[in-house]
């Protein structure tokens, strides 16, 4: 019975290991790509092995006084009883005092450390949280439009590498209320997380968090909101594209610029469609989304004015990618069908109408 029980154990504390093994995890904060993530990595090292040294003296001596003192065979009486050991008890508690002392110094350090100001050259962006996507706000001086407003995009934030970036996190909602602009619907709690370059920083209604990271080279990093946040929680994903000096030069002159009108019929019709209200009062694409250079200026749903710029990959919550036609239709078509609680409505949409919306949105360039 004992060895069958030692099997199952062991069988389970093998499926534990297997399911925390991932070949190509790419959220992973002891992969750091940042200072930021590797400061974070360098203080949860020593503090996880000093948890780990923690626990096993623990747990093994009460394994060790459990096995050792256990009753046993042909002895009934009660073991010899000790009432307390003076030097013991200030041991213990004194030895957990320095260790949490130890560990808390470098801890309120690094806390203080990643709070300081950002340095004077650094990025700023402001982080919206809504349901359920991400929407990014340049507000430096120099990341002003052709039109005089904020540079702004959705599901991917863009940055150079080897440049400090301070974040400023609010959670919004979108679609504003009794017509006041400073009150919107769906402000609930977020939480922003891309574990390679930073750690988990909430975002709450009414107040302004903030992360202070740089990257240390191009690519990829992905993230994802890390508080529950309602019924697609799990679907609020983001990426951020690190570019070479070069390269985010020339993203920032493009992201300037307005959407073009295109000379392509189908995308022609597909910018009336976008432009104006549907037939049969079905509602307005303008009513929820902004494109710059054009009247359409909304701020409910993500800007397109580069929806198809090659550093925008991902749509929906970054869950996917822009270059998949099929499910850019299959979103238009019906959101709430391939995001259930999508607060983009069913604008019941023709076959005709989604083609010639998506020729103008790849466009958007």
């Amino acid at each position: 019975m004992r060895n069958k029980a030692l099997s199952v154990l062991g069988l389970l504390a093998l499926m534990l290991v297997l399911a925390a093994c991932a070949p190509n995890a790419t959220q992973s904060s002891l992969d750091p790509a940042g200072p930021t993530a590797q400061a974070e990595k360098d203080l949860f090292v020593p503090v996880f092995w000093t948890a780990v040294a923690v626990f096993v003296i623990v747990e093994g001596g009460i394994v060790l006084i459990a096995v050792k003192y256990r009753r046993k065979k042909g002895r009934d009486r009660m073991p010899p009883q000790m009432h307390g050991n003076t030097r013991l008890e200030i041991g213990w508690t004194i030895l957990p005092a320095v260790v949490l002392a130890v560990v808390m110094v470098p801890t309120v350090g690094l806390i203080w450390d990643l709070a300081r100001a950002p340095a004077p050259d650094a990025l700023h962006v402001t982080v919206k949280g809504y349901q359920w996507w991400w929407g990014y706000q340049y507000t430096d001086q120099d990341m002003v439009t052709s039109a005089d407003k904020p540079l702004e995009v959705a599901d991917v934030l863009v940055i150079p590498e080897d440049r400090e970036v301070y974040l400023s996190l609010e959670s919004d909602g979108g679609l504003i209320v009794n017509d006041d602009p400073y009150k919107t619907d769906y402000q609930v709690i977020h939480s922003f997380w891309a574990p390679r370059l930073f750690g988990k920083q909430d975002v709450v209604p009414g107040r302004t968090n903030h992360i202070l990271f740089s990257a240390d080279e191009p690519g990829v990093y992905t993230g994802q909101c890390a508080e529950f946040c309602g019924l697609e929680h799990a679907r609020m994903k983001f990426r951020i594209e690190v570019l070479s000096a070069a390269d985010w030069a020339a993203w920032v002159a493009n992201e300037k610029l307005g959407g073009a009108d295109s000379a392509d019929a189908l995308a022609a019709k597909g910018q009336e469609l976008f432009m104006n209200p549907l037939s049969d009062g079905r509602g307005s694409c303008t009513a929820c989304h902004a494109i710059g250079g054009t009247d359409a200026g909304a701020i409910a749903g993500p800007n397109l004015t580069h929806f198809a710029a090659d550093t925008h990959s991902c749509f929906a919550g970054c869950n996917w990618e822009t270059s998949d036609i099929e499910a850019l239709k299959a979103w238009l078509r019906d959101p709430e069908a391939v995001k259930l609680g999508a607060k983009m409505p069913n604008y019941q949409l023709t076959d005709d109408e989604i083609d010639a919306l998506v020729a103008y949105l790849y466009t958007l360039k």
